[in-house]
């Protein structure tokens, strides 16, 4: 009887086993974190590989997601279910319920208010956070538009991970660089990611890959959300809105997107 007990235990504890490898090894909706070569990593529901990139969808909805040349992820880690809220930390929860950030909204407003076409300043969250509010880089740069501690001073932000702040304070840096680069976009995208010193002592996109590649997928996704909207509002007569790019960018833009095996 006993040796019969032990071997229905040894059996069962083998199914299980065999299903927690099962459960592990399917792609499910609990989320799951992709951890980048350049140390980023980005937080996403469920993944898919679509050709050379992979696309990383951020809610359960797939209405958000980031493409990632799949040469860019290191590897992929599991997130551990999110702990209990201690008691201290309900008050500030239920705020946020009551009070839910409107990105989208918040887009659009300091667009407005900087006169820069909301699908831009969305391309550059994207790149710079994956819509990651609490993002930190490897640097120390902060939330969804990755403002360094000092810029975040320099712009009057006490919280970098307060979203409404951070997006303001971002698109209103970006503008101060189109500005100062009398609305070159590609060294203003440059500057914003490895900083106007930079910029101005290579005289254009310094020669790094993270950078190159920052700016060419910016413009990328800028403009696959123009044609997107063109091919679903637009009859074919009307002209499509993409970034308007002199030679000389296009040549910067190619360079931006070197082969992955390169890296």
């Amino acid at each position: 009887m006993g040796t019969q007990l032990r071997a229905h235990k040894l059996e069962m504890n083998k199914l299980f086993q065999l299903a927690l490898l099962i459960a592990l090894a399917l792609p499910g909706f609990a989320a799951d974190s992709a951890v980048l070569r350049n140390g980023f990593s980005i937080r996403h529901q469920r993944r898919q590989v679509l050709g050379s990139v992979t696309r990383l969808y951020i809610d359960g909805d797939q209405s958000s997601f980031v493409d990632i040349p799949t040469a860019e992820i290191d590897h992929f880690e599991s997130l551990p279910d999110p702990p209990t809220p201690a008691p201290t930390r309900i008050p500030r929860l239920a705020s946020a319920a009551q009070n839910p950030f409107d990105l989208s909204q918040a887009v659009k407003d300091v667009s407005g208010t900087y006169q820069l076409d909301p699908d831009l300043v969305t391309s550059v969250i994207r790149a710079e956070s994956g819509f990651n509010v609490h993002a930190v880089s490897p640097k120390g740069a902060q939330g969804l538009m990755q403002l360094m501690p000092e810029t975040a001073s320099q712009l009057g932000v006490r919280n970098a991970f307060d979203p409404q702040a951070n997006v303001e304070a971002g698109t209103r840096y970006l503008r101060e660089l189109l500005e100062r680069y009398n609305f070159d976009l590609i060294k203003a995208l440059a500057a914003y990611n490895a900083g106007p010193e930079r910029v101005e002592q290579y005289n254009g996109v310094p020669p790094y890959y993270e950078t190159k590649a920052y700016v060419a997928r910016i413009v990328r996704d800028f403009n696959k959300k123009k044609l997107a909207a063109k091919s679903a509002t637009s009859p074919a007569n009307k002209k499509t809105a993409t970034l308007k790019r002199t030679p000389a960018h296009a040549q910067e833009e190619s360079a931006a997107h070197p082969p992955l095996a390169q890296n």
